[in-house]
């Protein structure tokens, strides 16, 4: 009856995380069994799912506020947690890059290279403005999260809470299937990146923040040995798409703002030589398939 009572506390987006913890977990045990990253994977995964189980029965029994606020926000650092252990399953795996795969389906769609292309028409003030607009990617989110949990339309909260962090998932999926660097790697020189693509004032650093959270060190001789595969699906696309729509239909009033940067973002992952097209194709596909199947899978979960 305690287990019981203690899944009727899980949210779901606690099972989401729960559940894609231990497939990762078996995805190591099947992969690549008995190795160090198995392990602590394993380990880490364990005392994850039990933190988040504890977390929602202590934040169900309202004693201390403090723990609630916890448990609607750990998502946030939640995802980011998962995406680092996506990284090292994949290279764990010694999974191929797909990018020879996404090169030819650009070229058989445009007959060149995009970002090539692309680069034709650049100038510094529209790389500023791009960079700019590709980094706010990671607040537009936040944003709206924001905006519905101070109105206190917890419901809302927490419906978009899980559809952005399944979208997350669905692309960690895709990661693992398609891993691939980017065409900053494959089509153009990484090293070069600050030299033929300026920007004024910020790009350069936000292209070091960005860097850093894809765990590309700075100055390495050889950084694609640790960039993060994460290319098909676009998940800036997708997660921006996302978040466009939630803003509409949540009759957000900076929903418009959001859309501004959002169209610029999804341009800047091919400006920026971030993106393959086909991968932003990708992106628009599974933001599709996620607000297509969000609900129903809440619903699901209610009923059992």
């Amino acid at each position: 009856m305690s287990i019981i009572n203690s899944l009727k506390n899980l949210k779901p987006v606690d099972i989401l995380y729960i559940i894609f913890l231990q497939i990762l977990t078996s995805l190591g045990f099947i992969c690549f069994p008995g190795t160090a990253t198995n392990i602590s994977i394993l380990i880490i995964n364990f005392v994850a799912a039990i933190l988040i189980i504890w977390l929602a029965k202590v934040s169900a029994s309202n004693k201390f506020k403090i723990m609630g606020f916890i448990h609607d926000w750990y998502p946030v650092p939640g995802i980011f947690f998962i995406f680092k252990e996506v990284h090292y399953t994949i290279m764990a795996m010694g999974s191929k890059d797909w990018d020879s795969v996404l090169i030819n389906l650009d070229r058989a769609i445009f007959s060149t290279d995009p970002t090539v292309w692309l680069f034709n028409y650049s100038s510094p003030i529209v790389t500023e403005i791009l960079q700019i607009a590709y980094t706010s990617y990671y607040f537009i989110m936040l944003a709206v999260a924001i905006s519905l949990y101070r109105k206190k339309e917890i419901e809302k909260f927490n419906f978009f809470a899980f559809t952005i962090v399944y979208g997350f998932i669905l692309s960690y999926f895709g990661y693992l299937i398609f891993p691939g660097v980017g065409p900053r790697f494959t089509l153009h020189n990484f090293a070069s990146l600050n030299s033929e693509l300026p920007g004024l004032w910020l790009t350069s650093h936000l292209r070091d923040f960005i860097n850093a959270g894809e765990s590309i060190p700075k100055d390495v001789i050889n950084p694609i040995i640790y960039a993060q595969r994460d290319i098909f699906p676009s998940g800036h696309t997708q997660m921006t798409l996302l978040t466009m729509y939630y803003a509409h239909h949540y009759k957000l009033s900076f929903r418009y703002i959001i859309d501004l940067l959002g169209v610029l973002l999804v341009i800047g992952t091919v400006y920026l030589r971030y993106h393959y097209v086909v991968d932003l194709i990708g992106g628009v596909i599974f933001a599709i398939i996620t607000i297509g199947t969000a609900k129903k899978l809440i619903l699901w979960w209610e009923k059992k």
